[in-house]
């Protein structure tokens, strides 16, 4: 054994040179005999000497060594005896080399090793929550990829193939640092799990929460063609209320307007809404005023009255001919005469519905082909604006002796003066609808009414976001009468104009081709 008193095993790594040259170890062991040699040199013929030196051997180093023969009686002999103690020497020496060379290598190579899976580790899709430690050696390869500067010591993260400070990977969305062992990433931008939940995952804008997967663990929702509203499938059949004007789904934290009669109203619609006859008269004589604009002058003073959903239905029962929208009919023209119940006053909001509101019994009496025109009450100006256009067209059609035509045809072309109505409304001054044809002898007249039908004081966003709405209902109609109708009636229109197509379906009572 070396004399040295190192547990190499023990120790991590070695720095310098830890191992002593070959005279220095030649002469610690030729002072070591020596001693051995003089002991065994002054040794008399008693035998306490011999036992004096066994037992200063055991208090160094445990060992009992015999005292060897002096060297004075045989030259040859201890020649022999040196030689033996030079070549034990070398072999511990070479012995003792050899094993401190192995465990070098033996560290060298633990280090490498774990430093590839440590790379491994880094460069995996998850950031660690205890980050490996940093190398020295790697200094010149470790840059941030969040703040740019070299990571010279402490944890790093390595991911998305560089490397980060803890504190600069950052979510994309909040901005804070990732800890956790998972992480969204959308093209280049790491995110919180939580955070890309809530910038991806659809919430239902009626009950405010994560729209559920269904049982094939896709996410299923329901989505407004035009508002693009979506909502949980289940709110189609939990009794959701729906605004009776543009369809949308009564969010949680926001009560729409009972009317009390099945329907309700948002606020968005209730702001305009109309409420009594009175209150659309003004309404009623400026679409009476677009008719003659358009050289479509109607003479006889027809009656215009707003009623509630109850007496509209049994005014349809009391017709004897005519063809109605269903399942919900808004405007009806009559022919017959009826006794009608039509809002007198308005009523007004109290909590969440109507109250107060006062009704009349009116007669009506048959002057010419049409009796009076009757609008559902409770519905936003440009909604019921474009029910009483439609309504009109019927009366126009009749008083000029427009019979017998299908329904197609007669309720296509209402369609199709509703639709320009609503346009002159939402666009004003717009030229690009069927209503700006140069058939017409009267478009000049027309053009320069758009500028003066409007609401006075113009309309919100919000409003004309509804104008939109309802031309976008009409030219997706899917029904055959007023959907396929009016598409049919919109492109004879826009080919011939107006009144070329109004002459084509008096002779012929269809469109042209």
């Amino acid at each position: 054994m070396p004399p040295s008193g190192v547990n190499h095993l023990s120790q991590p790594c070695i720095s310098g040179d830890s191992s002593s040259s070959y005279a220095d170890k030649k002469s610690g062991w030729m002072k070591w005999l020596s001693k051995i040699f003089r002991s065994g040199g002054n040794r008399g013929g008693s035998g306490g000497g011999s036992r004096h030196t066994h037992q200063h051997l055991g208090d160094q180093e445990n060992v009992v060594w015999r005292a060897p023969a002096r060297s004075s009686e045989d030259p040859s002999k201890a020649h022999k005896e040196k030689e033996e103690l030079d070549r034990a020497i070398a072999l511990s020496l070479a012995e003792d080399l050899k094993r401190r060379n192995r465990h070098r290598w033996r560290t060298e190579n633990d280090e490498a090793i774990a430093r590839e899976m440590q790379d491994k580790m880094n460069l995996s899709p998850y950031p660690s929550v205890a980050p490996p430690q940093f190398h020295p050696g790697d200094i010149s390869r470790r840059y941030c990829g969040g703040c740019k500067r070299a990571i010279s010591y402490g944890n790093y993260l390595g991911c998305m193939g560089t490397y980060f400070h803890p504190g600069c990977f950052c979510c994309h969305s909040c901005g804070y640092p990732i800890t956790e062992h998972e992480f969204s990433l959308s093209g280049k931008d790491p995110y919180h799990k939580s955070c890309f939940k809530e910038l991806t995952h659809p919430k239902c804008e009626v009950c405010h929460q994560f729209i559920p997967t269904n049982r094939a663990g896709l996410i299923e929702y329901r989505c407004h063609p035009f508002w693009s509203q979506k909502y949980c499938p289940s709110h189609e059949h939990d009794n959701t209320a729906r605004c009776c004007s543009c369809e949308r789904l009564e969010s949680w934290n926001a009560r729409y307007i009972s009317l009390g009669d099945g329907r309700s109203l948002c606020l968005e619609c209730m702001e305009s809404a109309i409420m009594d006859t009175g209150d659309c008269q003004p309404l009623y004589h400026s679409i009476r005023d677009y008719y003659e604009g358009m050289n479509m002058r109607i003479d006889q003073q027809i009656p215009m009255l707003l009623v509630e959903r109850q007496a509209l239905n049994e005014a349809i029962v009391g017709e004897k001919h005519g063809f109605h929208h269903m399942p919900e009919t808004r405007g009806l023209c009559l022919s017959e005469e009826q006794t009608v119940t039509s809002i007198l006053k308005r009523p007004r909001i109290g909590g969440h519905r109507l109250i107060g509101m006062r009704t009349q019994l009116q007669k009506l009496t048959r002057r010419c082909e049409v009796t009076a025109i009757l609008v559902l009450y409770g519905l936003p100006r440009l909604l019921t604006g474009a029910i009483l256009a439609h309504e009109l067209m019927h009366g126009w059609l009749r008083l000029k002796g427009y019979r017998n035509l299908n329904p197609e045809v007669e309720e296509g072309i209402c369609q199709v003066l509703s639709y320009m109505w609503l346009e002159s409304e939402v666009m004003p001054g717009s030229k690009s609808g069927p209503s700006t044809s140069t058939a017409s002898s009267s478009s000049s007249s027309s053009s320069s009414y758009y500028s003066s039908s409007s609401k006075k004081g113009g309309k919100s966003s919000a409003e004309n976001k509804l104008g939109e709405f309802f031309m976008h209902q009409i030219a997706n109609d899917a029904s055959a009468a007023y959907g396929e109708g009016f598409r049919a009636a919109n492109a004879a229109v826009n080919k011939y104009g107006l009144r070329r197509t109004l002459d084509h379906i008096s002779m012929t009572g269809s469109f042209p081709v």
